[in-house]
């Protein structure tokens, strides 16, 4: 192949071409070029004349023909202009194959650009159909179809332009197929991972799921893998074979969203009015304002007084709120605990929050009373206590509560104790 590019043969192309033969080769590239432009430019401005008007196919078939056009006009110049050049055989069958490999990238280009076509009328057809399925399989079929094409390009152009012997390589493929397939495993079971999710349909694009931690949104499912938009923003890749093999969390598919709520109430709280507070969650649940986001065939509301927390006493409540809008779920949700908030404040029930109660002498509800009184009228001292001589150089005061109970903890008392009145 390179012995047709030495300058013996060119000076013989050279002496035997004549002039005119060399202006006519110029003038069918200038004319090509030019001709390919104004193709190119009359091709795009009926693609846009059809977009303007709602042509989709036919603006997609313009667009998609107007650069392979244009080579296309450029090749046949150029070989119309070679044909009165004087080519030795190597040089010709050189400039012949170039000529076959120009025309076959100008039908594959467009080719190629058809899919867009097969794309939109497959696209027309699913619209017309309930399932999301067939929406999915629009651009898997999308891809398969220039994946083909490439392939089959590929293997023309090796054959017609260079001559390889086809047969061979397809006999060979067997082999190197087996080879490739036990190496690719991965992505084999990636594939057979993209036709399960379409046959099983765990999820579509647009549903909310829950995958490996990942909670987002449906944006394409692909033969390799799958692409989750989180709730942050973040787009996740996850390989369709730790989907299928793994767990995965429609949270599209819930009927309803549930609530549980935990009121708690102060333990001060006297039982009538624990039933009122039980009365009034259920009034505010039976009212027309809520309960229309509840369905009481299937789920009704319940409330009911639970648990006697270390802290507080407990009232839980559960609803379903139908449907499954998480932002109209948030709104209802608001709007319940204003009215509740608003109803216990009248009817002055407390809420609890973690405390320790500790019972000072300050306390306007449990005052204690204190007085000092001699040593010889004080009860015995308990068994293990000092002597009172041994006290008297600390001076310590001790205090006693109302049920006159000594606490364990309380210091031993001096001269002069304190004991409740």
């Amino acid at each position: 192949m390179l012995d047709i590019f030495n300058a013996e043969a060119f000076g013989k192309i050279f002496s035997a071409t004549p002039i005119w033969a060399w202006a006519l080769l110029l003038g069918m590239i200038l004319v090509g070029v030019i001709a390919g432009k104004i193709l190119q430019f009359v091709l795009n401005g009926l693609h846009q004349r059809s977009k303007k008007r709602d042509w989709t196919i036919r603006a997609s078939v313009f667009s998609g023909a107007a650069t392979p056009a244009a080579l296309a006009v450029i090749t046949f110049c150029l070989r119309v202009g070679l044909g009165g050049i004087e080519l030795n055989a190597p040089v010709a069958d050189f400039f012949r194959r170039v000529i076959t490999l120009l025309y076959i990238l100008a039908v594959g280009w467009f080719l190629y650009n058809l899919v867009d076509i097969v794309e939109a009328l497959l696209q027309r057809l699913a619209a017309r159909t309930a399932s999301p399925l067939d929406d999915q399989l629009v651009p898997l079929v999308r891809k398969a179809l220039r994946i083909f094409l490439v392939v089959v390009l590929i293997l023309f152009t090796a054959e017609n332009v260079f001559g390889a012997n086809i047969s061979a390589w397809l006999a060979g493929l067997g082999i190197a197929g087996l080879a490739v397939s036990l190496a690719a495993q991965d992505s084999l079971k990636n594939v057979f991972g993209s036709l399960t999710i379409f046959l099983d349909r765990p999820f579509m694009v647009g549903d909310r799921v829950i995958v490996e931690s990942f909670d987002g949104t449906i944006e394409s499912i692909g033969f390799r893998s799958t692409k989750i938009r989180t709730v942050k923003g973040h787009l996740v890749t996850i390989p369709n074979s730790k989907i299928v093999d793994g767990m995965v969390e429609n949270v599209q598919q819930r009927p309803s969203i549930r609530r549980t709520i935990n009121v708690t109430i102060t333990y001060d709280t006297p039982p009538d009015k624990i039933e009122r507070a039980v009365a009034i969650l259920r009034e505010l649940l039976a009212a027309k304002e809520f309960a229309s986001a509840f369905n009481p065939h299937v789920a009704p509301p319940r409330v009911y007084f639970n648990e006697l927390n270390s802290d507080s006493l407990n009232i839980i409540v559960h609803y379903w709120f139908t449907p499954a809008d998480y932002w109209a779920y948030l709104d209802h949700a608001q709007r319940f605990n204003l009215q509740l908030l608003r109803r216990f404040n009248e009817e002055g029930i407390e809420f609890a929050f973690p405390t320790r109660t500790l019972y000072l002498a300050g306390d306007e509800k449990r005052q204690l009373s204190l007085r000092l009184e001699p040593l010889n009228h004080l009860p015995p001292l308990a068994p293990g206590d000092p002597p009172a001589d041994a006290l008297d150089a600390v001076p310590v005061h001790s205090v006693r509560p109302a049920d006159g109970h000594r606490p364990d903890n309380a210091p031993p008392g001096p001269a002069s104790r304190s004991s409740p009145i």
